[in-house]
Parts: structure tokens; sequence; C-alpha cells
């Protein structure tokens, strides 16, 4: 046993880095608004796939379903005991927690007595190590019945035992599902955890400032046009408008590189065979070479995202675009409350000559393989209605709305084709956010392959970065380093 708690502590350690570039922040409580809601402007630029018919425009994400929601039958007949259903989750699980228990009321003839509560943690790390010490001291009915994880550690955990395996039920949805879902979620040839969401990167920008200085959003559809669109907000607002971000520390790693050029240029930090190639990978080139050249030419603000400072920048209309994950809309609601109407959404640029879109960022919960597991289908019957049932869905969603807590788009195709999933949004001055996130799934590009070595390797190719952005090195020293101390500290990854 003490072997294994050894080898479990050791690999805790090789992936704990990784967390910081996967897991999904927590959601801040919203900020008071510091000026009125400004009226909505005109809408964006069209789509570039004809979006379905808007609902009416009565019809607002906030409105109120006009019937209660019908019960879906429940994916099985079982009758459960009555209890506490736990899990471990982090951000705003409360919220999520409204549609398990809703799920209990609606199926009050096979759950009666149960209720459902997912603790709150501070992130992915602390979920799996607590589910890490609680296999390692042979104490595994101290596991919650499900829990919240990302790809890292979901390889991790599915090594030490700790997820049940869910191929065999979760594939047979595959053809239902948006496609792409399950790319992310496959290890060792075998699916450890259920998809929640799946989201894409997106563009966001502030179309008073396009309209301020005569600018069609349009250009921004490649990283091309995004370049000079940046030169010209900086010249015509004499240096006082950037064009976007960046964060001195780890996360311009995370959201410029890992979730979003990395991807979208094809670059590689391994090969096929597990060999440290980024140092000589031209993807790695073209992606970290035009993080550069935006710095170079000063079109980045450098403040922390997610922090009280951007925020206040962007008030001001300092920042006039954010190239990042769906999921910031939440934190744009909740902290820039007064500038509804203003801002706008539209796909990732592209570079031009490789054309694909934003990579999306999968969200998963996991059932525990805990011994005598009361409610591991219970847990999957919920997993389909909250993925299928369109009225639940529905309801649940506009209810998110109205408090203002976390939601994502469904991940099941007969639901987006819903007129729902496409009504505008005062926010965004009548553009439907939520219709854009489904078009941003369209030409997605290929997440980069993840192991049990990125975590470790995420932290070194952070640091690189971060020594550019304070202007010590050059990117082309910094890639070098990256391959560099990338084989000298981890050598190789798994194959693939």
């Amino acid at each position: 046993m003490s072997h294994r708690f050894l080898s479990y502590v050791f690999l805790m350690v090789l992936v704990g880095a990784l967390l910081v570039g996967c897991a999904v922040p927590a959601t801040p409580a919203p900020a008071a608004p510091t000026a009125p809601a400004v009226a909505p402007a005109a809408q964006a630029p069209a789509p570039t796939v004809a979006p379905a018919a808007a609902a009416s425009p009565a019809a607002t994400a906030a409105a109120q379903p006009t019937e209660a929601p019908k019960a879906a039958a429940p994916a099985t007949k079982a009758k459960f005991p009555p209890g506490k259903m736990t899990g471990w989750g982090y951000g705003q699980p409360a919220f999520y927690d409204q549609f398990l228990n809703g799920f209990i009321q609606r199926n009050p003839d096979i759950a009666a007595g149960v209720t459902v509560e997912t603790l709150p943690t501070k992130g992915e790390e602390e979920v799996r190590t607590k589910a890490m010490l609680a296999m390692t001291s042979g104490t595994p009915n101290d596991l919650p019945d499900y829990l919240s994880t990302a790809p890292v550690s979901m390889q991790a955990m599915a090594d030490a035992g700790i997820l049940l395996d869910v191929t065999q039920y979760l594939e047979s949805f595959k053809d239902r599902l948006v496609p792409g879902t399950l790319d992310q979620m496959y290890y060792n040839g075998k699916l450890w955890c259920l998809p929640r969401s799946l989201r894409p990167q997106i563009l966001f920008y502030n179309k008073d400032i396009f309209d301020k200085y005569n600018i069609d959003p349009a250009e921004m559809a490649t990283f091309e046009g995004y370049l000079a669109v940046g030169k010209k907000l900086r010249d015509a607002s004499k240096g006082e408008v950037f064009l976007s971000y960046v964060d001195p520390s780890d996360r311009t790693w995370r959201y410029w590189g890992r979730r979003g050029l990395m991807p979208q240029a094809n670059a590689r930090i391994w090969d096929d065979q597990g060999n440290v190639v980024i140092d000589q990978d031209p993807g790695t080139k073209v992606a970290l070479g035009y993080l550069e050249t935006l710095l170079k030419e000063k079109l980045l603000y450098n403040s922390a995202i997610l922090q009280p400072a951007l925020y206040e920048a962007t008030r001001q209309g300092k920042v006039a675009t954010y190239y990042i994950g769906a999921f910031y809309d939440e934190f744009t609601r909740a902290n820039l409350s007064d500038m509804a109407g203003k801002w706008r959404v539209m796909k990732a640029p592209v570079f031009k000559d490789i054309g694909v879109g934003g990579a999306p960022v999968i969200e998963i919960q996991c059932i525990t393989n805990k011994p005598n597991a009361p409610y591991a289908d219970l847990y999957k019957a919920m997993w389909e209605d909250y993925n299928f049932n369109a009225p639940a869905r529905e309801a649940w969603t506009t209810d998110m709305v109205n408090q203002k807590g976390a939601y994502g788009n469904p991940i099941a195709q007969e639901l987006l084709v819903q007129p729902f999933w496409k009504q505008p949004e005062p926010y965004y001055g009548g553009q439907s956010f939520r219709e854009w996130e489904g078009i941003g799934l369209q030409n997605p590009s290929v997440n980069m392959r993840v192991t049990q070595k990125d975590a470790e390797a995420d932290t070194i190719i952070t640091a690189e970065v971060e020594k550019v952005v304070a202007g010590n090195q050059t990117m082309d020293q910094a890639i070098a380093n990256m391959g560099k101390n990338l084989r000298d500290k981890i050598g190789k990854a798994p194959a693939k």
C-alpha cells in the first residue's frame, strides 16, 4: 500500500500544474453596475452561415416558459434508496444542483427521498487530490457519487481505479451529440466521464469602439485581419485603445496558447511517439510568433484577466476585443453589466493558410467507482435528462438567466436546433449569444493532445512565455528553451 501511495503522490505532483491551464475558473459574484445599461445597439455582422429563424422580439432569454416542462421518461425504471447523492465540483455547482434536484421532483416514482448536493472545492486539483487520497488510504467509500474534472486529471484518476468505465453507455449517444464532443474524453480506448458542455473559442468585441473608429468587425475574420484592425485602433486612438489584453502570469499560455493559437495553428508539444517537438514544430512558430507580433506592436493591454483592473480598463474603452473561450460570457455579464448592449460576438479568427476555427473546451463529470454505489444509474438518468429533455433544460436555463447563474449550450444536436437557443439577447444588442456559441463550434481546430506529462510541460512552457511578456527574451529564445527544458526535465511523453 505504501508503494502505491508514493506512486500516486508522485503522479499528483506531476499533473498538478496543468490544472491551472485546464480548469474552468470559478465565476465571481456579480459586480454592482456602475452606470445604467445603454440601449441596445445595431446587430452585429451576419453569421458566416445562415442562422435559423429567430424567435419573436418578445421572446427574450429571460422570458418565462409558456407552460411547465413535461416530465421526460427517466432513463431507468429502477427505484433508488432515500439518501443524499453527493458530488465534488468547482465554479458555482449550486446552480447545476438546481437541475439535478429538479429531476428528483419530476421523477418521484424512482427517486423519492433522494437529495443531491455538489460540494464546492477550490478547483480540479483539490478534487483529484481528495479522490486519490480516498483510494490510497483504503477508504474508497469516502468518494462522492460523482465529481467534476478535466482530461488530465481524468487520466490520472482512471489509472487509479477511481472512475467508472462508461464507454458502452456513452457511445450509444455519440450520434446525438455535437460532433467532436467525445474527442478529448477517450483514454486508453475507453470513456471514463460524461460530457456536460462543449464551449468554443470565440471573439468578443465592443461595437461602440468599432463604430467610433469606423472599422468593420468583419475584418477580424482572419488573424491577419485581426492584426491589421489592432494597428488601426492603436493609430486612430493614439495608443489609447488596445486590440486585446495579455496576462503577465500563466494565463497567457492557457488562454492565448494552449486553448487558442496553438491548436488553431496545428501546433504540437509532442509527436505521436511522445518526442518533444515544440521547438521544431512549424505550427508553434506560427502561433507563438503571432503572439509576439501583437506584443511588439503594442496591441495588448497588460493586465491580469478575470481581475477588477482589467474589467475597469475595459469599461473605460481601453480594450476592444477578447479572443477567449465562450465561458467569458458569464464573467462579462457579471462584472460589466453596465456595458449591456455594447458587446457583440463572432467566430474566432482563423489563420488564412490553415483555416480552422477555435478549439472547443470540454467540461466533464465522472461517476466514481466507489463500492456498492447506489446512485450510479441515477446519475446517468440525470445526465440524459439534462442533455435531452428540452423543456426541462430550457426552464432551468431561463432560471439561470434570471439568477445570473452559469450555464452553457446543450451538447445534444436535437436541442440546439430549437428556437430557444437562438433567442436574441439585450446584453448583446439583440444578437443571440447562444446561437453564436453554436456557430463557434463549426469547423473547429483539434485540441492539442493531452498526456500525463503535460502538467509539468505547461509549467516549463509558461515560465518561458512569461519572460517574453515581461520583455526579457524573444519568442525564438523562449521556444528554444522550451524544447531544451522539456527534454532535460521530462524526456518523453507517452506515445499516442
